[in-house]
């Protein structure tokens, strides 16, 4: 028998995937209209093409999934720009550091597991990528999450490129809905749904989270960090809904990423 309880963590779930599925379909119809625009004159076309390549129109990016929790049917954006070099020691372990303006976070990252995730994070730090970016969303029914990495702020935001997914079966069998926990203290990967989406955004989870194995667990928060993310959850959302804003904004100074 379902309980109360679960039947309310379904249908959040589920709001959450319309959500999902209307801002899929409204980052699809912007990119047609932007290629309709584009094939009215040759001049312009080409203009348009340097533009997207270069990232400026780029706001589809497969990474600016703004629910971690659905699985939208989502179209491919183009890339602007190729992933980073493999340029890190794979067999070793890696910190990711968040000076916050709600305290710090440390993340443990062992690339052995997850090669792909921290290599990409490590070269977007090391150019500043992270520095005085918002965690944009917060989630508090059904599943339980901080979303950051979004350059934009909007969940829409992204590096211009996508990674592969990696370490999928690290939480173990899916049940009968085809979910895992998700436990807290994880930082896994945000996508659009489709496979290997992911770009920049992750979420950090402040309790555990029922959610499909569909994005990358690359690391573990600290105590401190925890203890942080737990006080912005029980502060709730700017607008009193389970999902939005946090009405504790949180900002993220630096995020440097180091080898211990």
């Amino acid at each position: 028998m379902v309980t109360s309880d679960q039947r309310r963590r379904q249908l959040a779930r589920e709001k959450f995937e319309r959500q999902q599925k209307r801002r899929a379909e409204a980052r699809r119809k912007a990119r047609q209209r932007a290629v309709i625009t584009g094939a009215a004159a040759a001049v312009v076309a080409a203009t348009l093409v340097g533009l997207v390549v270069g990232g400026v129109f780029d706001s589809g990016k497969k990474d600016g999934a703004a629910d971690p929790a659905a699985d939208p049917t989502a179209s491919a954006s183009p890339k602007a720009s190729p992933a980073p070099a493999m340029a890190i020691d794979q067999k070793a372990k890696y910190t990711f550091a968040l000076k916050t303006s709600a305290g710090e976070v440390k993340v443990e990252m062992d690339a052995a597991k997850t090669p792909e995730t921290v290599n990409s994070f490590k070269a977007l730090a090391d150019k500043g990528f992270f520095d005085n970016t918002k965690c944009h969303r917060l989630t508090t029914s059904g599943i339980y999450v901080l979303q950051c990495g979004d350059p934009e702020g909007t969940g829409m935001g992204g590096p211009g490129y996508t990674i592969a997914d990696e370490n999928l079966d690290a939480l173990g069998k899916p049940n009968e809905q085809g979910q895992v926990v998700y436990p807290a203290g994880t930082v896994a990967m945000a996508n659009t749904g489709r496979p290997n989406s992911g770009g920049s955004q992750f979420f950090l989870v402040y309790k555990d989270s029922p959610l499909a194995p569909s994005y990358t667990p690359f690391g573990r928060i600290d105590a401190g960090g925890m203890k942080a993310l737990e006080e912005v959850a029980k502060a709730g959302t700017a607008d009193g809904g389970q999902d939005g804003a946090p009405k504790t904004p949180v900002t993220i100074e630096k995020g440097t990423v180091t080898r211990n």
